[in-house]
């Protein structure tokens, strides 16, 4: 089973090798050619992410957890349970993605969703469905442990 960072890390090879093209801070932001970069950047990355999830079906209908040793059917019951928990993991992140996806459709992509700001292509490349500026994310998160805290 592969990890979650390399599948993140072959989609962004994936985008990487779009012509070279890299989103730059000389260019407007968010000009035609940015969104179809980050657009691409997107589908590249969902599309991973189900094509992980259709492996873990198969293998699931594949393998028998009727292991003869207790002790071997334990560690495929934990193995397949980490495996289930990063797969609904990926769910939520496909949705995220989808949202993503239809902020650009609507112009409203790269811009945080608090201030208005652009937010830096910087962090749009690291983490492609962001929705806040580094700052308005670190005052959400105070704001959050505050609350939590209380």
């Amino acid at each position: 089973m592969a990890t979650v960072l390399n599948r993140i890390e072959e989609a962004a090879i994936a985008v990487d090798d779009n012509n070279g093209y890299r989103p730059s801070a000389d260019e407007p932001f968010m000009n035609p050619r940015q969104q179809a970069y980050f657009r691409q950047k997107l589908y590249d990355w969902k599309e991973a992410i189900l094509r992980e999830s259709l492996g873990t079906l198969s293998q699931l209908q594949v393998d028998s957890l009727r292991e003869p040793d207790l002790t071997d059917r334990a560690s495929s019951e934990t193995d397949w349970s980490i495996e289930l928990r990063t797969r609904d993991r990926q769910r939520k992140l496909v949705s995220k993605i989808d949202a993503a996806l239809r902020r650009l459709e609507e112009g409203e992509y790269g811009y945080c969703e608090v201030t208005g700001e652009p937010i830096s292509l910087q962090r749009l490349e690291a983490r492609p469905i962001a929705t806040m500026t580094v700052e308005a994310q670190e005052r959400h998160e105070r704001n959050e442990k505050v609350s939590r805290d209380d």
